[in-house]
């Protein structure tokens, strides 16, 4: 559970049916709390059911969800210091947190004041840096790959990044890693029809070529019904 994931691409390309795979696997994990943040509001929205916190497009929410998430982080670091300890695990006490945020654009460039757009990012990028080892991992992803979108300090802090189609070898790189185009490996090279295809680095390797998995609405709604009936047995 200590692995971030960014996602990028452009439109239709299967970011968001990607998210929907991981969040669907965090929901039929019965010591896991989501929290989402869905700026188009439909995509995370068959998942509000079971979440511990869902926020749409609304980036005053968002902002109080954050704030509440680096609270409760600084909370578990607290807890870490006073046993010693370097890492959260099962046997603390602790819920895994699941951090899922759908067009990341959206709320760091679209919607608010600067000010609350810098926040945003700021937030984020601390979550990122620091709740690993807490316990909360933060999966992102992000319409238009660009750099003023996702710095690379932010870019970087993330250990697993997965390229959907870009029209361009920089806008793969923004999401891969400077440098990976020119070694063959750029998602601008995936076709239009493929459809859920990226390129996926996971830390310390390569960008692989995988596909994910196409979840229909229905398969969602039933998925949902059965996390909800796990998390009540639990």
């Amino acid at each position: 559970m200590y692995r971030n994931v960014l996602l990028g691409g452009e439109p239709g390309s299967g970011k968001s049916v990607a998210l929907g795979n991981i969040v669907s696997h965090a929901a039929l994990c019965t010591d896991v709390d989501l929290v989402l943040i869905d700026g188009k509001l439909v995509e995370l929205l068959p998942y509000a059911p079971i979440a511990k916190e869902f926020v749409g497009n609304n980036i005053t929410q968002a902002l109080k969800v954050l704030r509440g998430l680096q609270a409760e982080m600084d909370n578990r670091y607290l807890h870490l210091a006073q046993t010693s300890r370097k890492k959260i695990t099962p046997k603390d006490g602790y819920r895994a947190t699941l951090l899922a945020i759908d067009e990341l654009a959206y709320f760091s460039v679209t919607v608010g004041t600067p000010e609350q757009q810098k926040e945003f990012v700021t937030l984020v990028r601390d979550l990122v840096a620091r709740g690993r080892a807490a316990g909360i991992i933060v999966v992102a992803a992000t319409q238009r790959p660009s750099a003023d979108i996702v710095p690379t300090t932010l870019r970087d802090l993330f250990s697993y990044r997965l390229a959907f189609r870009c029209t361009t070898d920089s806008s793969s790189d923004i999401i891969l890693g400077t440098g990976w185009a020119k070694e063959g490996y750029s998602a601008k090279q995936i076709s239009p029809d493929a459809l859920g295809v990226g390129l996926l680095l996971a830390e310390g390797g390569i960008p692989r070529r995988i596909k994910s998995a196409f979840l229909t609405d229905p398969h969602v709604h039933k998925l949902v019904r059965r996390a909800a009936h796990l998390r009540r047995a639990a």
